[in-house]
């Protein structure tokens, strides 16, 4: 387990809730609720994150944070590293600020480190050899860059005073995922700072997505509302849901590839029914469910479907328990000054570069 940093909290008392107006976007269609932010800001922007040391102690009892019910917010940094398909650290420098500013405040912040614990892959890569395959060949030097700019990260986000996790054999998903489960059980609402669709499967009463919407250059906050009236399913059903129509990102195929008659509608259609993808197939096995091409599927590719199930399901097992201090109120004073000056870092070093540049073409 690699953890990073120990925060710096002040007293752990009771956050304020955040508030948003609700917006519509041509390029962004999703029903969200958006925090209304400025305009984006200047070179001067604000960025938060932190890390811990292993040295910690577990979280046992928590009486005293209850009754508050203060919101626990989780970070998931990698895709944060981009602008678009390009590794930008000033696309980090932009939405962690953001996060920071418009976000969380104060609350408790932890961060899944930028990239995923060594061998996070394998066990669903055993399951599916074909699982990110398309995605580990082309973004080869991606995940060079990754490392080469992960301690400077790690470093921003500990003088941030925010926990970042990294666990060797797990994703850095299933890290957030398992957090979440023992947050919950202890009673903390969970926000998760994330585009990522995967974790929707995670969405419920206490369980929201704060999204970054680069159109409106601001996150966007995505609830159990927002998934009915999107999918017309619940949340609960999603997992249930990508296991028939695949995730070609992921190199996880759908069912249509096989059945191409059988397509969202058919699949939430049953899903509703029945609930869940297990209780669809075990009632598949021994009734009629639907029509002959959906009956049919459902018998011949039931391993095939609980296989995706595997596969895309997030996990809870994850060898990371929760730390006391990571869930006290976040000392945020050093949030402008660390941001405000990794931005300049970055400026600086355009600079030098255009420069040179121009010194090599004065003496061609």
């Amino acid at each position: 387990m690699v953890v990073a940093g120990t925060p710096k909290s002040t007293a752990c008392t009771p956050p304020t809730r955040h508030l948003g107006v609700s917006v519509r976007s041509r390029a962004h269609t999703l029903p969200v609720t958006c925090a209304h932010l400025p305009s984006p800001p200047s070179s001067s922007a604000s960025v938060v994150s932190l890390s811990h040391t292993q040295s910690a102690t577990p979280v046992r009892h928590f009486d005293k944070h209850l009754t508050g019910k203060k919101r626990i917010y989780f970070l998931d940094v990698n895709p944060l590293c981009f602008n678009g398909s390009r590794p930008c650290m000033k696309s980090f420098a932009y939405w962690v600020g953001l996060f920071f500013s418009k976000v969380s405040h104060r609350d408790p912040v932890i961060a899944a480190s930028v990239l995923d614990g060594e061998g996070g892959n394998e066990f669903r890569r055993h399951l599916l050899p074909s699982y990110k395959a398309g995605r580990q060949s082309n973004n080869g030097s991606s995940d060079g860059w990754l490392s080469r700019v992960e301690p400077q990260i790690v470093q921003i986000l500990q003088s941030c005073n925010v926990p970042v996790v990294k666990i060797k054999g797990f994703e850095a998903d299933d890290v957030v995922a398992t957090l979440m489960d023992q947050a919950l059980e202890y009673g903390y609402p969970v926000m998760i700072g994330s585009p990522d669709k995967d974790f929707k499967q995670l969405i419920s009463n206490n369980v929201q997505i704060a999204m970054p919407v680069p159109e409106l250059r601001r996150w966007c906050f995505y609830n159990m509302q927002h998934y009915i009236k999107q999918y017309g399913c619940d949340p609960t059903s999603d997992l249930s849901l990508r296991c028939f129509m695949g995730d070609e990102v992921d190199g996880v195929p759908g069912l249509q590839k096989l059945v191409p008659s059988f397509g969202r509608k058919t699949a939430i259609k049953l899903l509703k029914k029945h609930g869940s993808l297990e209780n669809l197939l075990n009632a598949a096995a021994v009734r009629i469910v639907g029509r002959d091409y959906a009956q049919d599927a459902l018998t011949k590719y039931a391993d095939y479907l609980r296989r995706n199930y595997q596969v895309l399901s997030l996990r809870r097992d994850a060898s990371i328990q929760l730390e006391e201090n990571w869930l006290c109120e976040r000392d945020s004073s050093n949030d402008s000054l660390v941001l405000s000056k990794f931005v300049q870092k970055l400026s600086q070093g355009r600079d030098v570069v255009r420069r040179s540049g121009q010194r090599v073409k004065s003496t061609a």
